[in-house]
């Protein structure tokens, strides 16, 4: 059955197509709940496992949390994604940034030059129809980022556009693991 404010159903291990519930265990096997996106997402198991797989491949590379939590931050604020936003302020508070750094991220900027110069490529990759401009990739890479770096900020960017575009096409309403600290995908 379909919850009252969301347009997809909201899917637990009980009610998920049987291809999405070893995720789903994955993802609560840590004692925690799953999140709307996931409950969402889980009604498509080729869709929660490619979400799981690029996250977890994610996680793994070079960025820091701090710099993948600015990025989300900006992307989320400049999508409009309510969802989103309201999950990275809490993730990103947990990865250590400060109120002032989540501020700034949120209007793609950072105090650290080096941060505030990777969040501009990201920021002109995202609100142009084309590449970035060739001075805006140069500064970044002045600023010590690698093209491995740049590469791996653009697949956070789609990660992050991927969760906004399934939360705005389900009004997915923004659930309690945002307020109550609940575990997402910790398992992935």
């Amino acid at each position: 059955m379909k919850t009252k404010e969301s347009r997809f159903q909201v899917h637990d291990e009980l009610t998920a197509p049987e291809g999405s519930v070893p995720v789903l265990r994955g993802a609560t096997a840590g004692g925690g709940q799953l999140s709307n996106f996931i409950g969402v997402l889980a009604g498509s198991p080729a869709s929660l496992r490619a979400y799981a797989r690029f996250r977890s491949e994610l996680r793994r590379g070079e960025l820091s949390v701090q710099t993948q939590q600015r990025v989300a931050l900006a992307v989320a604020q400049s999508q409009g994604s309510d969802y989103a936003l309201a999950q990275v302020l809490r993730t990103a508070r947990q990865a250590g940034l400060g109120i002032d750094e989540v501020a700034l991220a949120r209007e793609w900027d950072s105090r650290d030059e080096n941060e505030a110069a990777l969040l501009r490529y990201v920021r002109a990759l995202v609100e142009s129809d084309g590449p970035p401009k060739a001075h805006v990739i140069e500064e970044a890479r002045e600023a010590g980022w690698s093209d491995e770096h740049l590469l791996e900020a653009v697949a956070h960017v789609a990660l992050d556009t991927f969760m906004n575009l399934v939360t705005r096409a389900g009004d997915v309403p923004v659930d309690g693991s945002a307020e109550e600290g609940r575990v997402g995908l910790q398992a992935a």
